[in-house]
């Protein structure tokens, strides 16, 4: 099984196939659910590593990919630039999803 990179710009891909870890620049959002489409029709394919860029163009699929509970797992990562989440973002996730407030 292989990890798979769907980015918004040519650094983060190269730096991911330093690691081994192949993948795709996208350019829109037309792109961005092409690339989605191949990378989920692959059998080979257990974690979908996603730029937030690339994130916010395809809410509704990123959502659903979530919920579904199986392979590939989806992992929303920064680009170059770092994180455009909140300090505290893991906290509130862990709140909306199962309702306990953590310290």
């Amino acid at each position: 099984m292989k990890a798979y990179l769907i980015s918004d710009n040519h650094d983060t891909l190269v730096g991911m196939r330093l690691a081994g870890i192949e993948g795709v620049v996208v350019r829109g959002r037309d792109e961005a659910e092409s690339a989605m489409r191949g990378a989920l029709g692959r059998n080979d394919v257990a974690i979908l590593a996603v730029t937030e860029k690339v994130a916010e163009l395809l809410p509704e699929a990123m959502q659903q990919l979530r919920e579904h509970g199986e392979l590939p797992i989806v992992v929303e990562i920064p680009d170059r630039h770092g994180t455009k989440r909140s300090p505290d973002f893991l906290t509130k996730y862990v709140r909306d999803a199962i309702g306990v407030k953590m310290e």
